[in-house]
């Protein structure tokens, strides 16, 4: 999936949280990241920090790839 907005990333974070069946009082607490980032994280907030994003992507066994665009 191209992610090219928060919106998008908040959305495939979300999806697969849910398809893990993890609350994000579950993944708070194994992250040890809190469930206000979390949901933020999923809505799409601007302000999020890239370092805890990457954290969550990692957890949820997901790959953050940059490729060039051709």
């Amino acid at each position: 999936m191209k992610i090219n907005n928060t919106k998008t990333l908040g959305e495939t974070i979300r999806a697969r949280r849910k398809e893990l069946h993890y609350t994000q009082a579950y993944l708070a607490e194994f992250t040890g990241l809190s469930v206000t980032f979390i949901s933020d994280v999923e809505r799409g907030k601007t302000t999020a920090e890239i370092e805890k994003i990457i954290r969550l992507i990692n957890v949820l066994g997901l790959n953050l790839l940059v490729e060039k665009r051709e």
